[in-house]
């Protein structure tokens, strides 16, 4: 429940007193003085104000008045209403004929001012509990009827199938472009979309799967708009929360995949990279050292990095050989000595089935770092 407190008052009084040349004072639901143009009477009690309070009504003091109340002097003072309700007193010091005019006006005023901040506080109450709804959601006990029920109430839907981008952010970015900004920026574009901040360079971002977004152009736009991201990766389309759980997993690993292995892309689809994403988790694993311990053993004898390049180039091509040598601009008798170097070196031959598939997990995996400089 929406409360004055005693930078609310004062700034009402201060505002209120660049116009006026009478004192103004602010008293909460007690009673007692939160803001005044005479700063010695703050926190104290004001006995008009607890008639105002008493009888819910209009109060005029003048001076002979004043003399019998405790900490009064002569004027008018009025209650301050929000949603039907009085959270306060208004006082303006002086002869109460001259003030009836100006004190309806400051009433006014003022009770716009309390009806903002009060919306002010309900929106910012209402993204915080959003939040911590959505981060509940997205842990593995978020099934419960009585949090998808409030997350209804609260206009989140979370029966729509949606679909996870990760963001990483630069940290020297502006205080405009933050990621809590930027979350605010794509709820705004993309109506039901879920955001969520786990730190100041990292945001979550569900956008309803029915939604159009071409990502080359929007990681055009938001650069154009001055956020600085490193790397947007984009998870495949969830129908349900614990569907968009798994997916939200999947695009973290993602993330941490392209990170430490592909570096220099700003732009990381699942779809493209499922299969050693799906192994990434378990890296290091002895099964998996495995797996990458063939091509350390072809980088070793390849300081030029070509011979990676052509086993790049096969995998892509799907061991296509005309296909493979045309994209690497070299005659297939060429590409058939550097695939048997390959074979030779890792003892792998990727002329089969079997290999290739070795060689290609192992390619994928490897991390950037210990990729040959070309």
């Amino acid at each position: 429940m929406f409360e004055l407190d005693h930078d609310l008052a004062q700034d009402i009084v201060d505002r209120a007193m660049t116009i006026l040349p009478y004192n103004v004072n602010v008293m909460d639901n007690q009673g007692l003085i939160l803001g005044s143009g005479e700063r010695e009477r703050i926190n104290t009690r004001h006995e008009g104000a607890q008639l105002v309070l008493a009888n819910g009504r209009v109060v005029e003091i003048d001076e002979h008045t004043a003399a019998q109340l405790k900490g009064v002097q002569p004027g008018i003072n009025l209650p301050l209403m929000l949603d039907q309700r009085i959270i306060g007193v208004l006082g303006l010091t002086g002869e109460p004929e001259q003030l009836r005019t100006y004190a309806e006006l400051v009433r006014m005023t003022a009770e716009m001012l309390l009806a903002q901040r009060n919306q002010q506080a309900e929106q910012q109450w209402r993204r915080q509990r959003c939040d911590d709804l959505l981060a509940l959601l997205l842990d593995d006990a978020g099934d419960s009827p009585r949090l998808l029920d409030e997350a209804r109430q609260m206009g989140l839907k979370p029966q729509l199938p949606r679909v996870p981008y990760l963001f990483e952010l630069g940290l020297e970015h502006g205080p405009e472009q933050t990621a809590e900004a930027l979350g605010g920026w794509l709820m705004s574009r993309y109506p039901d979309s879920w955001c969520l901040t786990s730190s100041k360079s990292s945001l979550l971002w569900c956008r309803p799967a029915s939604a159009t977004v071409e990502n080359e152009r929007l990681l055009d736009k938001l650069d154009g708009l001055g956020w600085n991201i490193f790397r947007m990766a984009l998870g495949g389309q969830a129908e349900g929360l614990s569907d968009l759980r798994r997916c939200y997993r999947q695009v973290g690993d993602l993330l941490a995949y392209g990170r430490d292995v592909l570096p220099q892309s700003r732009l990381l689809i699942l779809a493209r990279y499922r299969l050693p994403v799906m192994l990434w988790r378990h890296r290091n694993d002895n099964a998996l050292l495995e797996v990458i311990s063939p091509l350390r053993k072809v980088i070793a004898k390849d300081s030029s990095g070509q011979l990676l390049a052509t086993l790049r180039s096969w995998c892509e091509h799907y061991g296509q050989s005309q296909a493979c040598a045309d994209a690497l601009g070299i005659h297939r008798n060429s590409l058939r000595y550097r695939m048997e170097r390959i074979a030779e070196l890792s003892g792998v031959d990727p002329l089969r089935l079997d290999g290739m598939l070795a060689l290609y997990l192992g390619v994928q995996l490897l991390p950037h770092d210990e990729q040959p400089s070309t």
